[in-house]
């Protein structure tokens, strides 16, 4: 059960619009053979939660062009929400991707993820997904699934706007 958020949907210094890109990573939907439903169930779940979704986009499970999406999508919004290669089939490589353009990793906030997911079905524990910054950019890789995918942004989306103010600045205690 998602817990109700309340958050400002600008940050506090900057008065910037919380902004989010959600990037598709899936060989059978970038060929255009599946429907991708768990790219736009992250967007509509985001927008819930007041982030301005401004791309979706579809990538296949390469390496070189997943790590070049990224990069270019962290120049334009804060939050980068992957879904799909994070498993250990042989082509998810989700997580190596993220984790080369990153410049830390936020490894609770993927622990978290998994935790939570565990308690619907014990697959979660198979799940590779990192959570990392680059630059001002919080990155989150989320599972392939429709399902895993929204369960995982709702297990840590109260954590996400405190994480972008902290990648603001905003940094005081109160």
């Amino acid at each position: 059960m998602m817990k109700k958020m309340s958050f400002s949907t600008t940050e506090p210094r900057t008065g910037s619009i919380l902004t989010a890109a959600v990037v598709t990573v899936s060989d059978s939907c970038a060929r255009g053979e599946r429907e991708d439903l768990s790219g736009p169930a992250v967007a509509r779940l985001l927008e819930k939660l007041h982030f301005q979704v401004v791309t979706q986009q579809v990538v296949p499970d390469d390496l070189i062009p997943i790590q070049n999406l990224l990069i270019r999508l962290a120049r334009e919004v804060r939050l980068v929400a992957t879904t799909g290669g994070t498993g250990i089939a042989p082509r998810d490589v989700t997580p190596e991707a993220t984790m080369a353009v990153c410049d830390r990793l936020v490894d609770g906030v993927a622990e978290r993820m998994r935790s939570e997911g565990v308690k619907k079905t014990p697959f979660a524990a198979l799940s590779r997904g990192v959570c990392g910054v680059r630059g001002r950019t919080l990155i989150l890789n989320l599972p392939g699934s429709p399902s895993g995918a929204v369960e995982s942004l709702e297990a840590v989306a109260g954590l996400i706007p405190h994480a972008i103010e902290l990648l603001s600045g905003k940094t005081e205690h109160k």
